[in-house]
């Protein structure tokens, strides 16, 4: 979807992903086919574990993710997430991640009605 994107943004040494969208979900997706779920009492919560999950994934499956589809029904999310494995020459991967934190952590809707999502991943 044309409105949902996402951006880093720095911190320090670590790095800060920001997701925007329509609806929380969207913004969550922007912020990995693997199944991933999560439940927590907040939508900031979810926001960090939702991306711990993807961390983990992407490290015990050694994959990257380029694609995902999100859906949030009240304390619980549940996603599908679609990759690649890691081909080092072609990726070229320049950090991993190790974890979202709870650093600048905010999901909100904003005045326009566009949902943002954000936190510091640890790197």
């Amino acid at each position: 979807m044309a409105d949902e994107r996402y951006e880093h943004f720095a911190h320090g040494a670590d790095i800060g992903v920001r997701g925007f969208g329509p609806t929380p979900a969207a913004a969550v997706a922007t912020a990995a086919k693997v199944a991933i779920g999560c439940r927590a009492p907040a939508l900031e919560f979810l926001l960090v574990d939702w991306l711990n999950a993807v961390i983990f994934e992407m490290a015990t499956r050694r994959m990257l993710f380029g694609r995902f589809a999100v859906a949030i029904a009240g304390d619980r999310l549940e996603a599908e997430a679609w990759g690649e494995a890691v081909d080092v020459a072609r990726h070229a991967p320049a950090v991993e991640p190790k974890g979202a934190t709870m650093t600048e952590l905010e999901v909100e809707c904003g005045e326009s009605g566009e949902w943002r999502a954000q936190c510091v991943i640890d790197v």
